[in-house]
C-alpha cells in the first residue's frame, strides 16, 4: 500500500455520539426518563434528513440546521416544548462528543507518518469545536461542507484525494461503517474498517470484520501499530 492520507468517519467511529447525546439530553431535558432513547430518536432522522439534500429535493444545508430541524420535529412528537435557548444548546451536544478510549492515541500516532483529517458529514464548524474539546489532532478539516456533498454521494469522497494533491488509492478511509467503506473503495480508496461494538449500545451489533478492507482491527491504536 501507498497510502499517504487517513480520513476519518467521526460520528460513532471517532467519537462516541450515543453517549454524549443522551448526557446532554439528560442534562437539559431533566423529565426526560429515556435520553438514550431521545439519542436513538435523533439518530435515527440523520440519514433522512441528509437524503432530502442529496435528492436535491432541498438545497445544501449543514447538519447543524437539520439536526436542529430533526430535534424539533421528534420534541412535538413526544410532547415537549422546550425553550429556544434549551433547543439550541441541544444542537450543540453533537460539537462536545467524546472520543471512543484509543481514538486521540491513536491518531496522534498516525498523525506522524500520515496526513490525517475527519470525512464526515458533519460541517466544519461542528468538527472544529469537536476537535478542540476532544483534542483530536486534525492535519486539517475535510468533508461533506467542504465537498458540498454528503456521505455517501460520491464527491464526498472525491474531494479528498483532490484536495491533498493525491491519488484516490493514497487516501485511506476509517469507518466502522462497511457500507461508508464500501462507498470509498468504489471511488478507488484504500478502506481500514475499525470495529465499534458500542457504539449503539449493544441495541445494534455491527459486524466483527470488513473482509474487504485492507485492514481490520479493534482500535485506532492497533491501527497505528499495524501501519
Amino acid at each position: 500500500m501507498d497510502v499517504r492520507a487517513l480520513v476519518f468517519d467521526v460520528f460513532g467511529t471517532v467519537v462516541d455520539w450515543r453517549s454524549g447525546v443522551a448526557r446532554e439530553v439528560a442534562r437539559l431535558l431533566p423529565e426526560v426518563d429515556d435520553p438514550h432513547g431521545v439519542a436513538d430518536d435523533w439518530r435515527g432522522r440523520y440519514q433522512p434528513s441528509m437524503e432530502e439534500v442529496r435528492s436535491g429535493r432541498r438545497p445544501w444545508t449543514i447538519l447543524d440546521v437539520l439536526h436542529r430541524e430533526s430535534l424539533d420535529a421528534l420534541l412535538a412528537e413526544r410532547g415537549l416544548d422546550p425553550a429556544e435557548e434549551v433547543r439550541a444548546e441541544l444542537v450543540l451536544a453533537w460539537h462536545r462528543l467524546d472520543p471512543w478510549p484509543d481514538a486521540v492515541e491513536g491518531l496522534t500516532r498516525l498523525k506522524e507518518r500520515f496526513t490525517i483529517g475527519p470525512m464526515s458529514n458533519g460541517n466544519v464548524a461542528l468538527q472544529v469545536d469537536m476537535a478542540k474539546r476532544a483534542g483530536l489532532p486534525w492535519d486539517v478539516i475535510l468533508g461533506a461542507e467542504v465537498a458540498r456533498h454528503y456521505k455517501p454521494d460520491p464527491a464526498a469522497y472525491d474531494s479528498a484525494p483532490a484536495l491533498l494533491g493525491l491519488r484516490p488509492e493514497q487516501v485511506g478511509m476509517v469507518a466502522a461503517h462497511v457500507d461508508d467503506l464500501v462507498a470509498a473503495r468504489a471511488r478507488g480508496l484504500t478502506t481500514f474498517y475499525v470495529h465499534r461494538p458500542d457504539e449503539f449500545g449493544g441495541v445494534t451489533v455491527p459486524p466483527v470484520t470488513d473482509p474487504d478492507a485492507a485492514l481490520a482491527v479493534s482500535s485506532f491504536t492497533e491501527l497505528a501499530d499495524r501501519l
